[in-house]
């Protein structure tokens, strides 16, 4: 499964300025597109919302060959239930970690030079203080399951990861595609993995003729598809092709064929004063701040 990549985590938040600060100024990655949207996505990539809702991609450099975050703001929500299902991205930045402390933002040390620090919306980030070991400095994402055994048979037996370590004791297992990309972590805890409304979704490419062999293996093994194979649109940009798994404790997992999604992943030089230019112009805050109303939970 070497064709296939670890491409971006998904993140509901309903703070950008805040959000903003944190991957610029505190992690120091880039804006490396901002996209807007009238209504919801075909494949629910906003979650189960329908209004209008924009989206933007951050990292520390292109997409091609960096695992990046996915922020979708849904106008007109101000925050998201928490679940115990998204555990923590893991990232090598000495850099990070100096910024942080520049910038007052709050650090935790929980291992010798690990720092656990939180993104507005109270997603954790663990912070290596260290040189990357590869180009891409974000080393894992980890998620919550509720039985090891049975996760590590869907997302290395029908999902064809790679296990690169597997702790019993622990319960915990790392997978990935290759030895050069973000890593997936799975951790096992006591009870059910609880999404709430904060929920999250991790993608992948994969070569687009795999789309529809992956989609018949899902029915067959009668695992959840949440969206068949469907084509999302992007104004002005290119047309891919997805579709929507869940795990056995529900992590929703996006596979995208991978010619198109280079396409539509190219670097936007503007990128980040479209962000900055759709934040001037949005003025929700206001509007419920007059009404003295607060926005919606998610």
């Amino acid at each position: 499964m070497a064709t296939r990549r670890a491409l971006h985590f998904v993140f509901k938040v309903g703070n950008r300025f805040q959000t903003a600060r944190f991957y610029r100024d505190v992690l120091g990655m880039k804006i490396l597109r901002h996209e807007e949207f009238e209504e919801g996505c075909k494949a629910a990539c906003n979650g189960p919302y329908d209004g209008k809702w924009s989206k933007t991609m951050v990292g520390f450099g292109p997409e091609d060959d960096h695992f990046v975050a996915e922020l979708t703001y849904n106008y007109g929500i101000g925050d998201y239930t928490l679940g115990n299902d998204f555990m923590g991205i893991t990232l090598a930045s000495k850099q990070a970690v100096s910024n942080a402390r520049k910038l007052e933002w709050p650090l935790r040390e929980v291992a010798d030079g690990v720092f656990e620090t939180e993104a507005p919306g109270g997603y954790k980030f663990y912070l290596q203080n260290s040189s990357p070991p590869q180009s891409d400095p974000v080393l894992k994402v980890t998620l919550a399951v509720s039985d090891l055994q049975k996760s590590l048979n869907y997302w290395s037996n029908l999902l064809g990861m790679k296990i690169y370590e597997k702790d019993e004791e622990k319960q915990r297992a790392l997978l990935g595609y290759a030895d050069n990309q973000c890593k997936l972590e799975l951790q096992g805890i006591q009870g059910a993995v609880d999404h709430a409304a904060a929920f999250g979704r991790i993608a992948f490419s994969c070569p687009k003729k795999e789309l529809p062999d992956l989609e018949d293996l899902m029915k067959r093994q009668n695992q959840k598809i949440l969206t068949p194979l469907v084509s999302l649109d992007t104004p002005g940009k290119a047309t891919v092709q997805v579709v929507i798994l869940a795990d056995p404790d529900g992590h929703e997992i996006c596979f995208v064929g991978d010619e198109a999604f280079r396409e539509l992943s190219k670097m936007d030089p503007k990128g980040s004063k479209l962000l900055d230019d759709a934040m001037a112009a949005d003025k929700s805050d206001e509007w419920f701040a007059k009404q003295n109303k607060l926005k919606a939970s998610g």
